[in-house]
């Protein structure tokens, strides 16, 4: 049984990064183009999800960091590859949609997630009910418009002097029971995760799937001034009183239509986690209101060599 169970993983990564080319598509020898085909998404019959991801092209320091596109390509691939009935796009910062009418699910993975709190074709996309994930640097946005706009949308945000950015190394070990925690054992890796985010009231929709207790050593606080990133007087109460905060979350709006924010995800090399990965690539799944299957959408361990595939992959993105 282990043997087929890691055929047929491995078998969903192949496809999910090598798709047989057909004529007419914008695939190239035996990789998945589909992911930049956004008319053939558009065009998709009824009952295809059609996911858009808008990942950031702009580095963020060295190589490793912030590597949004190649993320985004592989997660669109795999999706792609995993369900039959999804066709998922990949589009780069500068040249994001200005129509966003067909889409069932906006992911984000940005330098900042103002462009996409002020898009009127985002807005306009939430207003019908589709679903909303932001990634990283993608939950920050400023305090007030746009602040409001995602706590519509995904229950929460990043709002400076109030929520923190350290580097830090949490251990995630009782998960909730929800759909996006299937097939998700306890973790623990190094990333930038933020946390003391500003939530909707009462939390009211929101259900932590990522929570922990940071060391006081990461709020960077002097007891004098505030920063904007690095700490201040609330998120130093609450870590010192021991209160857990949360780094991930899913989100039922009121009115439909779901929401999720993940923190992580500044390290590229993190997707070589298995849990990581798969908490990712079924997040994605849920807010877009597929079904994830019981054990969680599989991929096997990339390596050094599949992220430099990735990273290479995502060059192509936006030529």
């Amino acid at each position: 049984m282990k043997f087929v169970s890691a055929f047929l993983c491995a078998l969903v990564f192949a496809s999910s990064l090598a798709v047989t080319a057909s004529a007419g598509d914008k695939k190239t020898g035996d990789k998945d183009w589909s992911i930049l085909d956004y008319e053939a998404q558009k065009k998709a019959p009824k009952g295809v999800k059609r996911i858009v991801f808008i990942a950031d092209k702009r580095p963020h320091g060295p190589r490793g960091n912030h590597e949004f596109v190649p993320g985004a390509v592989f997660l669109a691939r795999t999706l792609n590859a995993q369900y039959p009935n999804v066709h998922a796009v990949v589009y780069p910062h500068n040249k994001m949609p200005k129509d966003l009418s067909h889409a069932d699910l906006v992911v984000v993975l940005l330098n900042h997630g103002g462009m996409a709190a002020d898009s009127p074709a985002v807005k306009a996309a939430m207003e019908r009910g589709a679903g909303f994930m932001a990634i990283h640097y993608g939950v920050e946005v400023s305090k007030g418009k746009q602040g409001e706009a995602f706590l519509d949308w995904m229950g929460g945000y990043f709002e400076a002097f109030w929520s923190v950015n350290p580097f830090w190394t949490p251990t995630f070990m009782d998960l909730p029971k929800h759909e996006v925690t299937r097939g998700v054992k306890g973790f623990s890796v190094n990333d930038e995760w933020y946390y003391h985010m500003r939530f909707v009231k009462d939390m009211k929709g929101v259900t932590p799937i990522l929570s922990a207790i940071p060391k006081v050593e990461t709020v960077r606080f002097d007891g004098k001034k505030a920063s904007s990133h690095g700490g201040n007087a609330d998120v130093l109460a609450e870590v010192k009183a021991g209160k857990a905060q949360h780094l991930a979350w899913a989100y039922e709006r009121p009115k439909g239509g779901r929401g999720f924010g993940f923190t992580g995800y500044h390290r590229f090399d993190n997707l070589k986690d298995d849990n990581f990965r798969k908490l990712l690539l079924n997040a994605v799944a849920w807010t877009g209101g597929l079904e994830v299957p019981a054990d969680g959408i599989p991929s096997p361990t990339l390596t050094a060599k599949d992220l430099d595939q990735l990273y290479q992959d995502g060059l192509r993105v936006g030529e």
